[in-house]
C-alpha cells in the first residue's frame, strides 16, 4: 500500500475530486484496482498526508 499511496501522491498535483484522480491512475499498473486505490487513499488520510476540503482531495503541508 505504501507504493499505492506513493504513486497517488504523485498524481495528485493540485486539488482533485475522488474521481479525477482515480481515472489519472487507472491505468496504472501498480494501482491495480479501484480498491487498492480506495486503500492507499485511506492510509494517506490517516497518517496525514492527504485531507478533504470541500469535497476536493488535497495534499497537506507536511
Amino acid at each position: 500500500m505504501l507504493g499505492v499511496g506513493a504513486t497517488v501522491l504523485a498524481q495528485l498535483t493540485g486539488p482533485m475530486t475522488v474521481s479525477g484522480l482515480w481515472e489519472r491512475l487507472r491505468g496504472e499498473p501498480n494501482v491495480g484496482t479501484f480498491e487498492r486505490f480506495v486503500l492507499a487513499s485511506n492510509l494517506l488520510f490517516l497518517i496525514g498526508a492527504i485531507d478533504i476540503k470541500d469535497g476536493l482531495i488535497v495534499r497537506t503541508a507536511s
